[in-house]
């Protein structure tokens, strides 16, 4: 198998036209036909590459584009009928890797993937960015098996609680307000108060002994939202 793909598309037709044609080409295609599935989806497996149109129901593409950025370095090919360059300098600064414009040519579509795959797997070779991260005063998070222990001792938390622990970890010192929170762990745009986060927060921190007035990891930004502070074993 050359990788694993995930298209995120809301026409049918051009959905099954790239399906077809990069599983004959030996790659694993999975679709989504809306952007909340797409983010959805993405999160339950592990792909090489996603292929994401920007005009999409319940989440548009920019914004999925975004909250995948922030938690994985996976390339993401933007197909789009789109055509300002605003859109694809938009596309681009968010953080995709690729913008194509809709009518398109299936084998450019095709080198496009395979380039893109080839340098996301010679990327993940030459780094130690892997799932598991290590930090001072005895915290581990093993992203890919879902578990953070403390000083070797397995906690458990909620799906919830820990999508949020590694949007935060991932992007240290990075504050995000409860809002962008939202977004990425709950997938929707519409938050209803700030009460949600704020009870999440309390109980991931509840879990990680970690003292509100002396923080470890999660620092509250008052105003603002919250950044994860915890300092990394080299």
């Amino acid at each position: 198998m050359n990788g694993k793909i995930l298209v995120i598309e809301d026409d049918v037709e051009i959905a099954n036209i790239i399906q077809s044609h990069l599983t004959r080409e030996n790659y694993s295609v999975n679709w989504s036909s809306t952007g909340k599935e797409g983010l959805e989806d993405f999160k339950k497996d592990k792909y090489d590459l996603i292929i994401l149109d920007i005009m999409l129901p319940e989440i548009d593409g920019f914004t999925v584009c975004k909250n995948i950025r922030l938690v994985s370095n996976v390339p993401i090919l933007i197909l789009s009928a789109k055509k300002q360059e605003v859109d694809k300098v938009k596309g681009l600064k968010l953080g995709a890797d690729d913008y194509i414009t809709k009518p398109f040519s299936l084998m450019e579509l095709e080198a496009r993937v395979e380039n893109n795959i080839k340098r996301y797997k010679g990327y993940n070779k030459k780094t130690d960015d892997n799932s598991i991260w290590t930090y001072k005063n005895g915290l581990t998070i093993i992203k890919d098996e879902m578990k953070v222990l403390i000083d070797d001792k397995e906690i458990e938390l909620t799906s919830k609680e820990f999508s949020l622990l590694v949007v935060l970890a991932q992007n240290e010192h990075k504050v995000f307000t409860k809002k962008e929170l939202y977004e990425n762990v709950w997938n929707q745009d519409n938050l209803e108060g700030n009460n949600t986060i704020t009870v999440h927060v309390k109980g991931l921190r509840q879990k990680l002994k970690d003292n509100v007035k002396n923080p470890k990891y999660i620092q509250t930004v008052w105003g603002t939202g919250y950044k994860f502070i915890g300092e990394k074993m080299p």
